[in-house]
């Protein structure tokens, strides 16, 4: 039910005329931060595992920004036992005078009151991530308890709130021969669906803080987990040389084409401008854009003065040189970018972002800040470096001919008739219902759990494609030999997407898109991870726009059924499983009988659609990018050829269970 119906119905006349007592009396003004806590997705984008990892990066960037203003150089974060957050910095400690016209503590005022901050007053802060004044304030609101605590002036001042109100004044506690800001809090269970912070999208974050500002000290401590000496968890980052360490450590599992990074930071119309690049082998383009820390996922006017700088200086040199004479076909903006690895920073003083999300930035002028940047780096780099420059055209030659080759193999993929069922894969079950919203379809591993999937499913919402085996990994693969790829045609052409937009060539068009769940279903053991793995690479490396608008899920069917008498129980983890012995058998596996699944095959239709297929009671996983940096780098690392890393990342994070394979 939307916001905008009521029970009576949308033109219920609750007094006759039509208005349903709609009056002065029904506007609600909200106070203060009660906004905040009565709608706090708007403010932090939602109120899962992604808002709540927001909530740390609102008031660390609180802290970077006195870094960028040059008042600060070391931060830590620290995720305490009981899920807790502390965050130190050595700045100069947010002021705690009084505020003449709120009639209260300037600390208070920051802390309660929206779109209240030192960044409106442009002599405070030249840049800065935080520009709405939202940050803190909403952290405050949507936290059962924060505690500020503020060295500065010689003296410590503490300040306790609750939900976004003071439990007391602002006191001194003792005095201080340092500066800074020490904030804890503790989120609000009652808003937050989970509470538990993880470790990696934190350290992941502040790795990417510490690239993006050379020279400061980032550091993360978890107190809920210590190593064998009883230490806790601890990581430090920091960078001498900001984003050419960044690039390179994104393309470290990455075959170099050039020997070196080209970094340049420079200044460009008043608009401080980084900018790293490197090329390697692969036949992806990997681009992140920051506007003052922040990741414009979107990109914007930085992303599109880099393009154009970058092409152009590139084609100008490759006609100089007359590399291109013999080509026959025109070379586009894309093929300059194939094998490019890099990290474009700019910090603007007054950016305008396209809505609170600030995921595209709007401000004209800066495209051409970078573009100047690029053209001067690049020209310089190319002439005292042939070798280089000449691999570089080479590979551009290579990827304009593969292109090529790709949009011919990509014309077989596009669609006569999206609705109409005309061209559809052959092995695909379509479901009833033609509204997209409604639809999802299952990517099934194999035919027989293909089989017994038609057989269990809901035919009205539910659609099938069963996949023959291990798809091709599109990491290692040149572009036209993935749009070869009879099962990858088959995905494109039963999702109803494709390759080519009006404005760009590469972009996927979702347009006709024919179901908005799309669900990653193979066995729960070794094989099932690795298929289910190979088809998340094609999302992220061809069908990004998918996974960022919260298409793509992944099922979870059951390890183990555990039987006594009639009674019948799933477990999905190996935890559950010895939960459920404890529970039935009293903790002796004599008297149960203990099914492990080792494929969906091994499951009747029933079983399947009550455990994994059913909406009300199974579970999905969305595939969501916390940080588009490190997911690039991990898909690198693991579809690779780099066995070393991949060995490693995977006893990091693997969950060792005693499976009988």
């Amino acid at each position: 039910m939307s916001e905008l119906e009521n029970k009576n119905g949308i033109n219920g006349n609750g007094n006759g005329n039509g208005n349903n007592g709609y009056s002065a009396d029904s506007i609600q003004v909200l106070e203060g931060l009660e906004a905040v806590r009565k709608r706090p997705a708007m403010y932090i984008g939602d109120v899962n595992e992604k808002g709540l990892h927001h909530l740390v990066y609102e008031v660390v960037d609180n802290s970077i920004d006195e870094a960028l203003a040059g008042y600060c150089k070391n931060i830590e974060v620290i995720i305490n036992e009981d899920n807790s957050i502390t965050v130190t910095d050595d700045g100069r400690g947010i002021p705690v005078d009084f505020h003449e016209k709120e009639q209260k503590s300037a600390l208070e005022v920051v802390l309660t009151v929206l779109h209240a901050g030192g960044k409106f007053d442009k002599d405070s802060y030249k840049v800065s991530g935080g520009l709405h004044g939202v940050g803190v304030s909403c952290v405050n609101a949507l936290s059962i308890y924060l505690k500020a605590e503020i060295h500065r002036d010689g003296k410590i001042w503490v300040q306790e709130f609750s939900q976004g109100k003071p439990l007391g004044d602002i006191r001194t506690e003792g005095d201080s021969d340092r500066n800074g800001t020490i904030i804890t809090f503790r989120p609000d269970d009652s808003i937050f669906l989970t509470t538990s912070y993880k470790y990696e999208i934190l350290s992941a974050r502040l790795r990417e803080l510490a690239f993006l500002n050379a020279g400061l000290k980032l550091s993360l401590i978890d107190k809920r987990e210590t190593d064998d000496d009883g230490n806790f968890k601890k990581e430090e980052f920091f960078s001498e040389e900001g984003l050419k360490e960044f690039v390179e450590y994104l393309d470290g599992v990455r075959e170099k084409l050039i020997d070196e990074t080209i970094h340049i930071s420079t200044e460009k119309n008043d608009v401080p401008v980084e900018i790293a690049l490197h090329y390697n082998t692969s036949f992806t383009e990997n681009i992140h854009s920051y506007v003052n820390n922040i990741n414009t996922i979107e990109g914007g006017t930085h992303l599109t003065g880099f393009r154009r700088g970058l092409t152009r200086t590139l084609k100008a040199y490759a006609d100089k040189s007359g590399m291109l004479e013999k080509l026959k076909i025109e070379i586009s903006g894309d093929d300059f970018r194939e094998g490019l690895t890099a990290v474009v920073s700019v910090k603007v003083q007054e950016p305008q972002f396209e809505g609170q999300t600030k995921t595209k930035l709007g401000n004209s002028e800066i495209a051409a800040s970078v573009d100047q940047a690029v053209s001067e780096m690049l020209s310089i780099y190319l002439e005292e470096h042939p070798k280089d420059a000449k691999s570089i055209v080479g590979k551009v030659v290579l990827a304009a001919q593969a292109r090529h080759a790709a949009r011919k193999a990509r014309e077989l993929v596009q669609r006569k008739n999206v609705m109409t069922g005309g061209g559809l894969p052959g092995k695909l079950a379509d479901c009833a219902d033609k509204d997209p919203v409604n639809g999802e379809i299952f990517l099934v591993e194999g035919d027989s759990a293909g089989g017994t999937a038609k057989q269990g499913r809901d035919r009205q919402f539910q659609a099938i494609l069963p996949l023959r085996g291990k798809i091709l990994n599109v990491e290692k693969a040149m572009p036209h030999r993935v749009f070869d790829t009879e099962e990858i045609r088959n995905i494109f052409t039963a999702l109803g997407v494709s390759i080519g937009t009006d404005e760009d060539a590469k972009e996927l068009n979702i347009s006709k898109l024919r179901y908005h769940k799309i669900i990653i279903m193979t066995d729960a053991d070794v094989d099932g991870s690795h298929i289910a793995t190979l088809i998340m690479t094609l999302f992220f490396r061809y069908m990004v726009d998918l996974i960022k608008n919260g298409h793509l899920y992944i099922a979870t069917p059951p390890l183990y059924l555990v039987r006594k008498g009639k009674r019948e129980e799933y477990a999905w983890t190996e935890q559950q499983r010895l939960k459920l012995i404890d529970e039935m058998g009293g903790g002796k596996e004599s008297g149960l009988h203990v099914q492990r699944y080792k494929g969906l095959g091994e499951m009747n239709a029933e079983q399947l659609w009550d455990t994994t297929m059913n909406p009300e009671f199974r579970t999905l996983r969305q595939v969501t990018i916390e940080n588009a940096a490190e997911a690039d780098r991990i898909f690198s690392m693991l579809m690779g050829d780099d066995v070393p890393p991949r060995r490693q990342f995977i006893e990091e994070h693997a969950t060792y269970a005693n499976i009988d394979a």
